[in-house]
């Protein structure tokens, strides 16, 4: 499809948000007004029409399934297939660039995420091992997650002698 034929498929707001190709744009419309299909065509755009590649575009949805749709679409618009895109969730988005400089951070790159519920089984499952009340995890979960976000590796939180109460005698 050449770009006049993407353009000539949209209505004038939905044109003036594919051709905003200068700073940033945020764009605000209710369930079914085309968002989606602004996004799609303004990708195919920026691929036919500006010469951009693929793994130069950031595209973030709120769900795996969005992201599908929308990859389906613009191989749809451009009657081809896209490699190396950058189309996602933001969880998934983070992930990859955790994947490609892992090792910048000296982690091992064969890390795995938790969910919450991952998180709370494997603290109960810890707990049980460690004989230890399984009706502790969420004080446990909790204080773990207050840790991270106060950047307290595991190494300084071991070195403080804090042993939450859970200390060998």
């Amino acid at each position: 499809m050449n770009t006049k034929s993407l353009i000539d498929q949209l209505n004038p707001q939905q044109k003036e948000a594919l051709l905003h190709t200068k700073g940033p744009l945020l764009i605000l419309a209710g369930a079914g007004s085309g968002k989606t299909r602004v996004i799609t065509h303004k990708f195919a755009y920026l691929l036919k029409e500006k010469k951009l590649s693929s793994s130069s575009i950031l595209a973030v949805t709120f769900t795996n399934k969005a992201a599908e749709e929308m990859k389906s679409r613009i191989c749809s618009l451009l009657s081809c297939e896209l490699n190396n895109t950058w189309i996602g969730t933001f969880h998934s988005q983070c992930n990859r660039i955790l994947r490609s400089e892992i090792k910048a951070l000296k982690y091992d790159p064969d890390f795995v995420i938790y969910d919450e519920t991952d998180q709370h089984s494997l603290i109960r499952h810890i707990l049980k091992e460690l004989n230890i009340y399984e009706a502790l995890y969420k004080g446990v979960a909790s204080r773990i997650s207050n840790l991270k976000a106060s950047m307290i590796t595991p190494e300084e939180f071991i070195s403080s002698g804090d042993g939450y109460g859970f200390d060998e005698k």
